[in-house]
């Protein structure tokens, strides 16, 4: 038996939706040129709504505010890298699209890509995993939770006693 500690990886995905288009990005992956949400993972010290921001920033070069929780998922993958199952449990949130800003985007992102819900089903052998669809389903039918769901312990950072 083995001591390690299992810990699922979290991470954020932001669903963004004008006109009837989706915001995706296309990132160059282990598994080769994929679309999917401006996403990634929990940084530490940073509340979930943060993290979604930071990564629409540094994804999609834009400001993002989300305004309601889509869902959770969790999904397990076997990492390509290392040979080792992965638990991922992902928070997607709904909310607007801000200001654009001229910065290069984040390391691996090609760029971004407003699609359609035909395109995206057309594109799904292309997703970076089955979520991507599901989460654009999800908030088609109108999925959304209070972002007042998600508390964040004002000493989070801080030392846990148990």
């Amino acid at each position: 038996m083995t001591s390690a500690t299992w810990k699922p990886a979290v991470t954020v995905a932001a669903i963004i939706e004008r006109g009837g288009r989706f915001l995706l990005v296309e990132e160059e992956t282990s598994d080769g040129i994929r679309f999917n949400q401006p996403a990634g993972h929990l940084d530490p010290g940073e509340t979930l709504i943060q993290a979604v921001a930071r990564e629409t920033l540094e994804e999609a070069a834009h400001d993002f505010e989300a305004t309601a929780l889509v869902g959770v998922y969790m999904s397990r993958y076997l990492s390509s890298r290392t040979g080792q199952e992965v638990t991922y449990l992902r928070f997607a949130f709904s909310g607007e699209l801000g200001a654009g800003y001229d910065q290069p985007l984040d390391e691996g992102i090609l760029r971004t890509v407003w699609m359609d819900y035909d395109e995206l089903l057309a594109s799904r052998d292309k997703h970076r995993s089955p979520l991507v669809l599901q989460c654009v389903d999800d908030y088609r039918q109108g999925k959304r939770a209070p972002l007042s769901l998600l508390y964040t312990h004002p000493d989070a950072i801080g030392a846990f006693n148990g």
